[in-house]
């Protein structure tokens, strides 16, 4: 038996091996979708174009402007001399901000009165709008902290707040993102390969030629499962490296620890992948199936959105996610060090889904051999 099943495996790793278009799926596919996901697949705002209205225009609604001028948040600012240029500027996508400073904020600021600022920001973009309207009030509330000082005579604060970042202290969107790309990567070849290992073998007829084989039904099963199985663990290694080495992710984790979770989690995948090859008969039909399963994956794994934020049934449907709970693995291996038994704890809900999910592939993939 370990003689067939060693051929067989050799054959497959061969297959997808030797076959171009294969190996373009291995190599390209995931190296573009790590930069674009690296840069593009931000919550940071940069770059923002912002409007301002003084109609003051003395010395102090002067100098806040400057402060938006030195933000490195805003690079587009846009004066406007009045009330009735706010709506065409904001509809048109021109700002997704305006600061109205009011006509008699230098005179407030000069007595020590309390000054006012008006924010109108683009409802549309409500996300970036309200991380906007963060960086704005930031710098308004340190203008408005640098006045203070001689308005009260020189006294500090009786209360200062100072906040601190833990695990990702610069708050670097890079950190969030490659870390999850482990698994969003390794999902997505664990998914094609083995999606694809039994498509081809139907396209290129030689299917039937497996069955008249000396390998039983679990043989075949095993052989293709395990290549696709290898070549995923050897893909989530190499993103591994990549992050570490040149996007200077920090690992502070176990090596070990995060390439056991990994092979877990991989195992529930290829079931998966097993499933939609018993199904598909051309590997235009696997393909298509491996992304039916992957942006639902995606959406409900916590990458984009915090599962918390989703409703109560829908975060019951999450906890079946397998990608949802190697997330919390491998992002808490990477930035926190996450013991041993936290580890264990994320992992066993996974080690459970990879049964269900390979006992069910392998039970239709031998009724359908039948």
């Amino acid at each position: 038996m370990a003689n067939r099943l060693l051929a067989l495996i050799i054959k497959e790793l061969l297959a997808i091996l030797r076959d171009r278009r294969s190996r373009m799926v291995l190599i390209v596919p995931p190296l573009m979708q790590m930069v674009i996901f690296s840069f593009a697949a931000t919550l940071e705002v940069k770059n923002v174009s912002l409007g301002i209205l003084d109609d003051d225009r003395g010395q102090a609604s002067k100098e806040l402007a400057q402060r938006f001028h030195g933000s490195q948040t805003f690079r587009h600012i846009t004066y406007l001399d009045g009330v009735e240029q706010i709506a065409p500027l904001i509809d048109s996508q021109q700002a997704i901000l305006v600061v109205h400073i009011e006509g008699d904020f230098s005179s407030k600021v000069e007595s020590g009165r309390p000054a006012k600022v008006q924010f109108i920001l683009d409802g549309r973009r409500s996300n970036a709008a309200q991380i906007v309207q963060g960086y704005a009030t930031r710098i308004v509330n340190q203008y408005g902290a640098d006045l203070a000082p001689p308005s009260s005579g020189g006294r500090p604060p009786s209360v200062e707040l100072v906040g601190r970042n833990w695990f990702n202290p610069n708050l670097s969107y890079i950190w969030f993102t490659v870390p999850s790309l482990v698994g969003v990567l390794t999902t997505l070849i664990g998914l094609i390969v083995t999606g694809l290992s039994v498509a081809r073998e139907r396209e290129l007829g030689t299917f039937d030629q497996l069955l008249v084989s000396p390998l039983r039904p679990f043989e075949i099963l095993l052989g293709k499962t395990i290549p696709a199985f290898l070549l995923a663990c050897a893909e989530g290694i190499l993103i591994l490296i990549v992050a570490v080495f040149v996007f200077r992710v920090p690992f502070n984790g176990s090596v070990a620890l995060l390439i056991a979770s990994l092979a877990i989690y991989l195992l529930s995948v290829v079931g998966v992948g097993l499933f939609i090859s018993s199904l598909a008969k051309t590997q235009q039909q696997a393909v298509l199936g491996a992304f039916v399963f992957m942006v639902p994956a995606m959406l409900l794994s916590g990458f984009a959105t915090p599962v918390e934020n989703m409703p109560h049934w829908l975060q019951l449907v999450a906890e079946a996610n397998p990608l949802k709970h190697f997330m919390i693995v491998v992002k808490g291996i990477f930035l926190k060090d996450m013991p041993a038994a936290v580890v264990a704890a994320n992992t066993w809900p996974i080690l459970v889904i990879a049964g269900i999910t390979l006992g069910g592939a392998s039970w239709f993939f031998r009724s359908r051999l039948e």
